[in-house]
């Protein structure tokens, strides 16, 4: 059985082997697990199933907005409301405070770089303490948090373009492949590690599969959306963004082999799920041996990226499942194992507007038990794998029937199952633990709270119910306004430690006893700019997407899906 390691990554991902479905870490391969302090996340078995807990997101004008145009301004209401939490734009007195947040959040960046080669760094804190290394998500999410602090008027479009120039320059001399960055570096030197406090990538001269090889699909994702987000919001700089853009392939991510279109995998193919994108490639190797098989996850971010470059075909998004699907052949996986069983749901003939081919789709849901609402579920029922993608990619505006959707059900679900653990705040995903350990864990909601078959995440034994982060609220700030604003609100009333006028939120927070873990990530902390930009400044983040030419077949693939999801929650 594989191990878990030590890991934190993002997203959700699977690979079938013979006829067994082994589910290990996104962003890293299962064998040579990812670093994060000393942080150990425990695999789990599902019946023949390895899973190796997965852990660790129209257009509009990018013009700077000074403090007083924020104060002034209006949420844009394409968005969408009506969750159970409350709807409606933001007071102006709300604004204020989101203001103050972002300002607070600001500092924690000003401190997270590395003065000499400009990177940012993973983590800082407990105390003194500094996660000196880095990731291509981390560089990512980074850019698009210099460019949210620009468009609310924290810094001056000067400073932005200063900041994003001189991180673009240490990512230029980074060592790279096809394009993408490896998997972890040393923050002080900007040298390939293989993992953080590991030896340096040099002194590995043969070609083996562990990190030093190892291209995310994932991390390089986020990593290629922060260039998009700064090609567009400082044009000043496209001609840097496309020097580190252009050599970039993201096909090396898909599995082109033959397809079995009446099946769910290719028995010719050793039952493997062709079409779908692996997650991830071993430099001078091949392909990892796993898949991205939850298309709602962060990983979708890779496949927005691949379809709109050209590098990968609209076969990705529609071989890629929604929920685990009913077998259609005898070879077929048998999923009868996930956290809800039957699945409702139906099949579906799609005709993808990428490729101008045609799809049978399983258009699976979950039912919140006890109600009509009926939901798209993620791997491991975390806040940021359903909605990270949302920040860059406009999926409420251009999904309205699809993935904008899904979105908005996802934090129905969130506050209604905090409700019924008898928390007072809501918000369950990947996180830094509750505690001054600097432990990193895998937090969800996956319905432990119901009895067997009613679960409300696909995997129900990969996440722990017990720890509430910052980051989610902020996620649901463009979707819930008032919703999120009330939970925030909660959280800072109830548990004052969990913010600082330093760093603003720490990033996690147990509900059931009131721990704080004094700890701060640049990959929540992003998450947090970008939701308060795109909620104070009419989706300013994801505009920016939206203006790019790559945007075009995200917008095509979204608008042309009806879930069927929904539901009054009654």
């Amino acid at each position: 059985m594989r191990t878990a390691g030590r890991i934190r990554t993002v997203g959700a991902v699977f690979t079938l082997v013979a006829s067994a479905l082994t589910t290990p870490m996104l962003g890293a391969p299962a064998a040579q697990a990812r670093t994060l302090d000393s942080t150990v996340l425990n695999s789990t078995v599902l019946n023949s199933t390895v899973l190796n807990s997965t852990v660790l997101n129209s257009a509009v004008l990018n013009s700077a907005v000074l403090n007083s145009t924020v104060l002034n301004s209006t949420v844009a209401g394409s968005t969408g409301t009506g969750t159970p939490g409350g709807s409606g734009s933001l007071t102006r007195a709300q604004r204020a405070e989101l203001m103050s947040i972002a300002r607070d959040t600001w500092k924690f960046f000003e401190q997270d770089l590395d003065p000499q080669t400009h990177l940012p760094l993973d983590n800082l804190g407990p105390g003194a303490v500094r996660g000196s290394y880095t990731s291509a998500a981390n560089i990512g999410v980074y850019l698009w948090s210099v460019v949210s602090a620009a468009d609310l008027g924290i810094i001056k479009r000067p400073q932005e373009r200063r900041l994003i120039s001189q991180t673009l320059t240490a990512v230029g001399k980074m060592k790279r492949s096809s394009g993408f960055l490896y998997q972890w570096y040393d923050t002080s030197t900007g040298a390939a590690i293989r993992n953080p406090g590991d030896v340096a990538c040099s002194t590995e001269t043969t070609p083996t599969q562990d990190n030093c090889y190892f291209l995310s699909a994932v991390d390089n994702g986020w990593y290629a959306a922060g260039l998009i987000v700064a090609r567009q919001a400082v044009p000043e700089l496209r001609a840097q963004v496309d020097a580190l853009l252009a050599p970039m392939d993201f096909s090396i991510f898909y599995d082109a082999r033959a397809q079995d279109p009446n099946c769910n995998v290719n028995a010719a193919v050793d039952n493997q799920p062709t079409g779908q994108m692996y997650g991830g490639y071993y430099v001078d190797q091949g392909p990892a041996g796993y898949h991205n098989g939850a298309i709602y996850s962060d990983p979708r971010i890779a496949m927005y990226l691949g379809m709109g470059l050209r590098q990968m075909p609209g076969d990705v998004w529609w071989r890629t499942w929604r929920t685990l699907p009913p077998q259609q052949c005898s070879t077929d996986p048998d999923f009868s194992w996930q956290g809800q069983w039957p699945v409702g749901g139906s099949w579906r003939t799609v005709k993808d507007p990428v490729s101008g081919g045609t799809f049978r789709v399983w258009e699976g849901h979950y039912t919140y038990p006890g109600t009509d609402l009926s939901f798209l579920p993620t791997w491991g029922g975390g806040m940021f794998e359903a909605l990270m993608a949302n920040e860059v990619v406009p999926e409420t505006a251009w999904g309205p029937s699809s993935f904008g959707l899904a979105n908005r059900l996802t934090v129905q679900v969130q506050q209604r199952y905090a409700t019924q653990l008898g928390y007072p705040v809501w918000g369950l995903s990947p996180s830094s633990t509750a505690d001054d350990t600097g432990g990193y864990a895998t937090y969800g909601v996956e319905g432990q709270a119901f009895p067997a078959g009613q679960g409300l995440s696909q995997c129900s034994t990969c996440a722990a119910e017990t720890t509430v982060t910052p980051h989610a609220s902020f996620l649901a700030l463009p979707i819930d306004p008032q919703g999120a604003m009330a939970n925030i609100d909660t959280l800072r009333a109830l548990y004052p430690q969990v913010y600082s006028r330093d760093g603003g939120f720490f990033d996690a927070v147990a509900p059931g006893t009131g721990a704080v873990g004094h700890r701060r990530l640049v990959l929540d902390q992003s998450m947090i700019m970008a939701g308060i930009d795109n909620a104070l400044n009419h989706n300013a983040l994801s505009g920016y997407f939206a203006k790019d030419q790559v945007s075009w077949a995200a917008r095509a693939v979204l608008g042309a899906e009806r879930m069927t999801i929904g539901g009054s929650g009654h």
